[in-house]
């Protein structure tokens, strides 16, 4: 499942390409590990609800609906079924009585870190393949990607 970068392309997009079936590659292969992982199984979706509730120590409804580009219905029903297993809970946000914050529960917090960790050993097999050169400057790549990604877009 590996592919050359196209000389013809310009190196931007070429680069840009190959980050994306990068990111392809590693939805399959996180997917196939919540397959293998121990129940309780939660979906894609589900998991991305955790893990951004998870990074903000807490988040408000509206701000995971727009992150997620999603409906609030649609919303709901994926804290519903995390809050069933326990995973979030919903608490009165403290500045806002009109909104609602979501919380990651101890338990959520536990299935993540598992999630996380079976997902890390399999990225350190693979990078175990690596020399220490191109892991160095993958380090170094990722670093400045994650900073692009995250700056605030301007119009």
């Amino acid at each position: 499942m590996t592919e050359s970068i196209d000389p013809r392309l310009g190196s931007l997009l070429a680069v840009a390409r190959q980050a994306g079936r990068i990111a392809e590659l590693l939805d399959v292969l996180w997917e196939q590990d919540r397959n293998a992982g121990p129940p309780p199984y939660v979906s894609v979706s589900q998991l991305r609800v955790l893990c951004l509730a998870d990074r903000a120590n807490g988040i408000r409804m509206r701000e995971l609906t727009r992150l997620l580009g999603a409906s609030p219905p649609s919303v709901s029903r994926l804290v519903d079924r995390l809050q069933a297993l326990g995973f979030v809970e919903r608490r009165p946000c403290p500045d806002s009585r009109r909104e609602v914050m979501l919380g990651v529960t101890p338990a959520g917090h536990t299935h993540l870190a598992r999630v996380r960790e079976r997902r890390d050993q399999l990225l350190h097999r693979a990078l175990g393949e690596m020399p220490g050169h191109q892991r160095a400057a993958l380090a170094e790549g990722l670093v400045a990607l994650q900073q692009a990604l995250v700056m605030p877009q301007e119009l």
